[in-house]
C-alpha cells in the first residue's frame, strides 16, 4: 500500500482540492493513509484539512521546512511505498496503480512526467522535456515515489536543505540507477512563474542548479533563493 505525504505551509486555497483529487483518482485499497504535514500555517489550512472527514486522512504538525516535514510524515507511514507530493500538483488518474506497477517491475523510485496549468510556450516546452529520463529534467514538482525501505536506507531527505531537498534525494537515486519516469501527466500549478515572471524565475532556478553542481552548500542555496525568489 501507498502512504501519500504532502507538506504544506499556507495552502488553504489548494489543499481541499488536492485531497479530493487524491481520493477520487485512486483505489481506496491501494492507499494506506494520506499524511498532511503542516509547517505552521496561519491561513486556515489546518482547518481545511480537519474539515474533510476521511479515515485515511491524517494531519500532523512539524517544524517548518519541506525536508523536515516530509521526514516527519515518513516516520509515521505504514505503507510500503511513500509518495511525496506538493500541494499544488495533481497526479494522473489511477496514479496508485501506475506507481505499484513500477514497484512490481522492481523500479523502486521515480516520478511522473509533468505539465503546467499554463499555456505559455516555454512552460509547454519545459513540460515536454520532463518525459525524458535526463537528470537535468527532474524536480520536486513532478512528485516522488520511493519504497519505504529504500527511503530509510538513504536516510530520507537531508534536513540541511531548506530548498533543493528533493533534488538531493534524486541525485542519490540516479547514482544508484534507480529512477523511472512514468509516462503519464501530472499537472502542477504555474503560480510561482506567474507571480515572479517566467523568464526571471527560470533563470533563478537554473542558477540554483548550477550553484549546486559547482559545490554550493545547502545554506548558500537557501540564501540565494531567499534573496531572489522567496
Amino acid at each position: 500500500m501507498i502512504t501519500i505525504i504532502v507538506p504544506i505551509l499556507n495552502e488553504a486555497e489548494t489543499i481541499e482540492r488536492l485531497i479530493s483529487h487524491l481520493l477520487v483518482m485512486a483505489s481506496p485499497s491501494s492507499i494506506s493513509e494520506i499524511i498532511i504535514v503542516d509547517g505552521g500555517s496561519t491561513d486556515g489550512s489546518q482547518g481545511c484539512v480537519k474539515g474533510i472527514k476521511n479515515e485515511k486522512l491524517i494531519l500532523i504538525h512539524s517544524e517548518k521546512g519541506r525536508a523536515k516535514q516530509m521526514n516527519a510524515g515518513a516516520k509515521l507511514a505504514t505503507g510500503k511505498v511513500l509518495y511525496f507530493l506538493h500541494a499544488d500538483s495533481y497526479p494522473p488518474a489511477n496514479y496508485d496503480a501506475l506507481i505499484l506497477n513500477e514497484i512490481n517491475k522492481n523500479n523502486l523510485a521515480g516520478c511522473f512526467k509533468m505539465k503546467f496549468d499554463n499555456s505559455h510556450w516555454w512552460l509547454h516546452l519545459a513540460s515536454y522535456l520532463t518525459h525524458f529520463s535526463w537528470r537535468a529534467c527532474r524536480g520536486g514538482d513532478q512528485s516522488q515515489f520511493i519504497t519505504t525501505a529504500l527511503f530509510f536506507e538513504l536516510e530520507g531527505f537531508n534536513e540541511d536543505f531548506i530548498i533543493y531537498e528533493d533534488n538531493d534525494l534524486i541525485n542519490k537515486l540516479y547514482a544508484r540507477k534507480q529512477f523511472v519516469v512514468i509516462q503519464e501527466w501530472l499537472t502542477t500549478s504555474a503560480r510561482r512563474y506567474e507571480k515572479n515572471g517566467i523568464w526571471k524565475l527560470q533563470y533563478y532556478f537554473w542558477a540554483i542548479y548550477v550553484k549546486k553542481w559547482r559545490g554550493a552548500s545547502a545554506d548558500e542555496l537557501y540564501q540565494y533563493y531567499k534573496k531572489n525568489i522567496a
